[in-house]
């Protein structure tokens, strides 16, 4: 093989946080602390970053949360959610971006998004978050962008917020959980969803969430530390071979964290069509064509081992950086990526800016 280039727990989704374990400064230190610092550091190689602030901010930071009031109001009436979304206000992402010369920031509500509710109450909240956002992009012309969310388990629900979102109030393109419930993203009851992404050839922010299955399986491992990659991979893995990466061409993707865990799976992605020969019918040109159609972001992963893996089977013309603020800083980004020593000068300036470009040319100006 050559050129191998959720029921929801009420706890805190953002983090992986469940009120049955972790208290509040272990789940800040395991995401924010010296240790998650430190390891950036130590697996980033010997090369000295460039100096984080810039004297004109330029990145795009695709992966960075908002909390909208209602939804702060809606998770402290059912119980979840951590200091840090509660917490967040738009000066502290307007800080952050500054000091990581970060020009424009992708907004997006964090999981659980609307998986711990549905119907009305689903669709109210969808509506009063994305017109927050909108507010914010409009208040602040240049510095944000917004990635809409929908009650997706609701397909007449979906389709209207979707339609609002983007032609009413101008939204970037949509963010989805990688699961809802137990259904990720290739399955059938979001059909109705799909074509009407692929009609408007809509950009689709991907966030994970722990699905059904795998909420609290074991207490030493909240499910930010495993679950989160794992459900990002098992959603790519459901596009593909249900056959939706073909048959809706025109959903242009962007995947979390470098992808979760399907850099270091690729030879099971790969070899899935050997072994099962109905699968083979979704990736006719071979599974590697299908990923690396999609995009990437960097957030949670600036590091050597996990750029190193991705772009052994990703073009870096694919990779666009993301922070997860408020969990990770913008600095921490920049410093780890550049001290990684796996991009070229050109293609961390893709990186940083021209890739996400491609997706959202209105930020050229």
């Amino acid at each position: 093989m050559t050129d191998l280039r959720t029921a929801p727990l009420r706890g805190c989704f953002c983090c992986g946080q469940s009120h049955q374990s972790f208290a509040a400064p272990s789940r800040r230190g395991f995401m924010l602390g010296a240790g998650a610092l430190a390891l950036t550091t130590a697996i980033g190689g010997g090369r000295v970053g460039a100096q984080t602030a810039d004297a004109k901010p330029f990145r795009i930071d695709v992966h960075h949360h908002l909390s909208p009031p209602t939804y702060v109001t809606a998770s402290n009436d059912s119980g979840f959610g951590d200091p840090l979304m509660k917490n967040w206000t738009i000066e502290k992402s307007l800080a952050d971006m500054d000091k990581a010369g970060i020009a424009t920031a992708m907004l997006s509500v964090t999981t659980p998004a609307v998986n711990f509710t549905k119907g009305d109450t689903a669709r109210r909240l969808c509506r009063e978050s994305n017109e927050y956002a909108a507010k914010l992009v409009a208040d602040h012309p240049g510095r944000f962008g917004n990635f809409a969310m929908l009650p997706l388990t609701d397909a007449e629900g979906s389709l209207r917020e979707l339609a609002y979102a983007l032609d009413t109030l101008k939204a970037d393109g949509i963010a989805l959980m990688t699961s809802y419930g137990d259904k990720w993203l290739g399955d059938p009851m979001f059909l109705p969803v799909m074509e009407e992404l692929n009609r408007r050839k809509t950009l689709v922010y991907t966030h994970p969430t722990a699905a059904n299955c795998c909420v609290n399986l074991a207490p030493t491992q909240p499910p930010v530390m495993i679950e989160f990659g794992t459900d990002t991979t098992r959603t790519i893995a459901d596009i593909v071979f249900s056959g939706n990466a073909r048959r809706f061409p025109d959903i242009r993707w962007i995947f979390s964290h470098a992808g979760g865990t399907m850099p270091f799976l690729i030879e099971r992605f790969v070899r899935h069509p050997l072994l099962v020969p109905k699968a083979k019918e979704t990736v006719p040109d071979g599974t590697l064509t299908e990923l690396k159609r999609f995009f990437y972001d960097t957030a949670q992963t600036s590091n050597r081992a996990a750029m190193s893996a991705l772009a052994s089977l990703i073009p870096p013309s694919q990779i666009v950086f993301g922070t997860d603020f408020p969990y990770r800083t913008g600095s921490d980004h920049v410093k780890g990526l550049r001290e990684t020593g796996v991009f070229t000068d050109e293609q961390m300036a893709g990186i940083e800016r021209g890739n996400a470009l491609k997706l959202l040319p209105r930020l050229a100006s």
